[in-house]
């Protein structure tokens, strides 16, 4: 996967709400394939831009607005060649952009109630985000989660696999060199290209475990790390994984490891312990979907 493939098909939604008026911030659409239409900010991130530096430029060029992330609300892809971020956001200044200043960027901007939108919408997954958002703001699914600033040279993934008996889990740790937690590489293969970063998780799992008899859920992601800077343009997604026994019985153990390079760990830190379940129990992740 090269750097620039996976740089051009990058996607952002920016999502800026007004709590009290209960209100989400719309552009309307200057592209030909869709002009007149409304849709929520967003856009493709540039080279050498941080994720955030992305959110507020969008908003800045298509709404006039300013503002501040909140949290990541949700993360769609299509493999590791297309990846959205979707953002809950707040205004912080700027002037609503008039369709006196429409550009090749968007034709006006508007704060609209979030029951009574404009048409015609762009596309429905408006009203899916819009919807989110609200819950979001009534009752948060997960802590907030911004991306961290630090560097990664691939697509990948950071495995918090877990396996849980009564009130104890146990976390998959790779061995080599120091003691981490599992990290694979997306989009080796076409398959993987095609079929998300599950794909990748389950090559991942297979080098380890005898998979036939186990279930095993992707339940969201706990965080994420890009930088962007110097040509260093991945992205690290720490994913929340679920290994668990297809028919469950008596096993109060985790499956056995195949391999020397992995072992799993017994969560002894009672604290450690009650936030990994509170977060598998509540599935408090931001939602990766398809």
């Amino acid at each position: 996967l090269s750097l620039a493939v996976w740089r051009g098909e990058e996607f952002l939604s920016a999502l800026p709400l007004l709590p009290p008026q209960d209100e989400v911030l719309l552009i309307q659409e200057a592209k030909r394939e869709c002009r007149g239409s409304w849709y929520l900010p967003a856009g493709r991130m540039e080279p050498g831009e941080t994720i955030i530096e992305a959110m507020r430029r969008e908003v800045k060029e298509e709404a006039g607005l300013h503002c501040d992330p909140v949290t990541l609300l949700s993360v769609e892809e299509r493999g590791p060649s297309w990846i959205r971020f979707v953002f809950l956001a707040r205004p912080t200044g700027g002037t609503l952009k008039t369709s006196k200043e429409a550009d090749a960027e968007s034709l006006q901007a508007g704060w609209y109630p979030r029951l009574s939108l404009p048409a015609p919408l762009r596309a429905r997954d408006v009203l899916y985000v819009v919807e989110l958002a609200a819950q979001y703001l009534q009752q948060a699914s997960h802590p907030l989660v911004l991306p961290q600033e630090l560097p990664c040279s691939l697509v990948c993934q950071r495995l918090v696999a877990t396996f849980t008996s009564v009130q104890t889990v146990w976390v998959l740790v790779g061995t080599t060199g120091v003691p981490h937690l599992p990290i694979t590489a997306c989009g080796f293969t076409p398959m993987e290209q095609r079929g998300g970063i599950k794909v990748a998780i389950l090559r991942l799992l297979q080098e380890c475990l005898t998979l036939h008899n186990l279930a095993i859920e992707t339940k969201g992601l706990l965080g994420l790390q890009h930088l962007g800077r110097e040509n260093i343009d991945g992205i690290c997604m720490n994913v929340l994984v679920t290994v668990a026994f297809r028919n469950p019985g008596i096993e109060d153990e985790p499956p056995k490891v195949r391999s020397e390079n992995y072992f799993w760990w017994k969560v002894m830190e009672e604290d450690l312990q009650k936030q990994l379940l509170q977060r598998l129990q509540d599935s408090s992740v931001v939602p990766v979907s398809r």
